[in-house]
């Protein structure tokens, strides 16, 4: 009888470890080449309106037709990925995707994430895969705290995440945008599938949770999937100098 019960103890034990999730590593999409995120694949129509400073580790991309003309616009995930962040960040945030991207370069895997900010719309979920070129958000204006435009950047560190103030604003952890992308508009690898570790970040619980700026965590209530911005923002941008809040 206790031989019938060792046995069954080690295969429930055995068929638990086969069956438990692997909660922070998943196997995503190599990407096979990096897109502009807005008038895919090379910004048709839009321009930068500030690119990459000691104080702005990214770009802003506004439509060319200026104001809120390109409210609602969509941003593209620039290249395959997988989504670790899709929620309202709050502050000067607002709604937030972060995208995970490993690609081949130099005959190994490299890693980085994007960021789309300040979106009027969410159009992805935590979670998810998604293919370069493909919709994950619509341009905002964090609830009319700017003129509408896409505030985006690339990480080489994999530990920012909405946590910006916790590391320096430099070339160790950020890349310039614009440089990388067009540096790599083709690559090899499309096709294969990598695994990636996640949950590299402090992130909010998926249940209420978010995380403001300064890595701070708040409840608060979900945020719908698709949570809009109210009335277009101001005529001019604005920009808070003292406390850098206008990303």
């Amino acid at each position: 009888m206790r031989r019938w019960f060792f046995w069954i103890a080690l295969f429930c034990l055995l068929a638990g470890l086969v069956a438990a999730p692997q909660a922070d590593r998943v196997r995503t999409r190599v990407a096979d080449g990096f897109d502009q995120p807005v008038g895919k694949p090379d910004a048709d129509g839009y321009y930068m309106s500030r690119g990459f400073a000691s104080y702005h580790p990214g770009e802003d991309w506004n439509g060319l037709g200026g104001g809120n003309s390109d409210l609602g616009a969509p941003v593209y995930s620039i290249a395959n990925g997988f989504v670790t962040f899709a929620r309202n960040a709050r502050m000067g945030w607002g709604n937030v995707v972060l995208v995970r991207h490993v690609f081949m370069e130099g005959g190994k895997l490299s890693i980085v994430d994007s960021m789309y900010a300040h979106l009027d719309r969410i159009l992805v979920r935590e979670g998810q895969q998604v293919t370069r070129g493909q919709q994950v958000g619509t341009i905002g204006t964090n609830r009319g705290m700017y003129v509408a435009h896409l505030h985006f950047e690339i990480r080489k560190n994999l530990q920012i995440g909405i946590n910006r103030s916790a590391f320096p604003r430099d070339l160790v952890n950020y890349v310039r945008p614009g440089a990388f992308i067009e540096a790599r508009r083709k690559l090899k690898g499309g096709g294969r599938s990598a695994v990636i570790d996640i949950n590299t970040y402090a992130l909010g619980s998926r249940t209420g949770q978010a995380v403001d700026e300064a890595g701070l965590r708040k409840a608060t209530s979900p945020p719908p999937a698709a949570s809009k911005s109210p009335a277009p923002g101001p005529k001019n941008f604005r920009v808070n100098r003292f406390d850098d809040i206008g990303f």
